[in-house]
């Protein structure tokens, strides 16, 4: 099928997406968030978030059509997000699609939302380059894949073996008081800091030797935020034990800092170490200003092609969902049926069920 008009349904954590494309060109990118609904607890609830996405699915399917100027039987497939995420606002969005799938008699896709994610880049662009990486760094995941076929052939070649980096980001503004979401917030402050201040550790970074030799080790690509974290938190308390005020921007710059040190040496290292000459940045914590500096600056450093989606699809969204789903169905891809369940942690290697 020639560029089919493909509804995406997005629903893994606390966004309820509606995305419509066709082919390649974006249509309606629509998205409900219930961030304010968790901002007291300092993170996303599960069970609030799924009530969430119950209310928002509607009204957000609605305003995606209209978006789109375009009415539901003229929808060619369905598709929609079926892991990895949490359980329960994951059977939300798969639910819906299920019923509009067995209401309208449109083919259903259900899709993988990290390779998604990687799936925007095609939006606007086409194609997408050959010789293809994606760092993905999220609230939920901090990711390097090799794309050889989005459709069919993603590899995973290292990830978080704890936290993942937006996680990491929202514990130390807890910490700092910053409140929540804590991506935006040390963003912010670490503006007016120093971030020679601290030399906080870089996890999973010092070499393995066997004898006099030096090893790979099994955690060549991966990364590790927990010590960081832990670090931070000493340090606040030294200096609240000695009474001296602590220098939250100066704190905010220096973990800033070696968050986006560690990812980005660790992703051009996969990079060239994997033939790998064109890197995409995706994920919500793709739109913190220091990671996206100097992500550009190692990648034209090591001659590695670097594109970044624009900030509204880099977050969870309905689109990217659509997106992958196209290329999907022009690749000649079948249709997942409605017997398939959600998987919360569906591996990254599994494109579509």
């Amino acid at each position: 099928m020639e560029a089919p008009l493909v509804l995406g349904i997005e629903s893994s954590c606390d966004e309820t997406g509606v995305g419509i494309v066709r082919g390649t060109t974006l249509l309606a990118n629509t998205v409900s968030s219930s961030m304010e609904e968790h901002v007291r607890f300092g993170g996303v609830i599960p069970e609030i978030a799924s009530r969430a996405h119950l209310d928002a699915f509607l009204p957000t399917l609605r305003q995606a059509l209209a978006e789109a100027s375009v009415a539901l039987e003229d929808v060619d497939a369905l598709a929609v997000t079926s892991g990895p995420g949490l359980s329960g606002a994951l059977m939300v969005g798969v639910a819906a699609a299920k019923a509009l799938a067995v209401a309208t008699g449109k083919p259903l896709f259900a899709v993988n939302h990290l390779v998604a994610h990687v799936g925007v880049g095609l939006l606007g662009a086409g194609e997408l380059p050959s010789n293809l990486g994606a760092l993905l760094v999220s609230g939920g995941h901090t990711e390097i894949l090799r794309v050889r076929n989005l459709a069919s052939d993603v590899e995973l070649l290292g990830s978080t073996i704890d936290d993942a980096a937006g996680e990491a980001y929202d514990k130390v503004a807890r910490i700092l008081g910053l409140g929540y979401p804590g991506g935006p917030a040390i963003d912010n402050i670490a503006r007016e800091g120093d971030p020679t201040a601290i030399r906080f550790p870089r996890g999973l970074t010092q070499p393995k030797y066997m004898g006099s030799a030096e090893e790979p080790g099994p955690h060549r690509y991966d990364w590790s935020f927990s010590g960081l974290k832990t670090a931070v938190a000493r340090s606040v308390e030294q200096y609240e034990a000695r009474g001296i005020p602590v220098p939250v921007a100066d704190i905010a710059a220096s973990f800033q800092e070696a968050v986006v040190d560690v990812i980005t040496s660790k992703a051009v290292l996969a990079c060239r170490e994997n033939g790998i000459s064109n890197l995409l940045l995706g994920g919500g914590v793709a739109s913190n200003s220091r990671l996206r500096a100097v992500t550009l600056q190692r990648c034209d450093d090591a001659g590695i092609s670097l594109t970044i989606p624009p900030a509204g699809l880099c977050t969870d969204n309905g689109a990217m969902v659509a997106a992958l789903a196209a290329r999907i169905i022009m690749d000649g891809g079948t249709p997942s049926g409605i017997a398939f369940g959600t998987d919360s942690s569906l591996p990254v290697t599994t494109t579509h069920l």
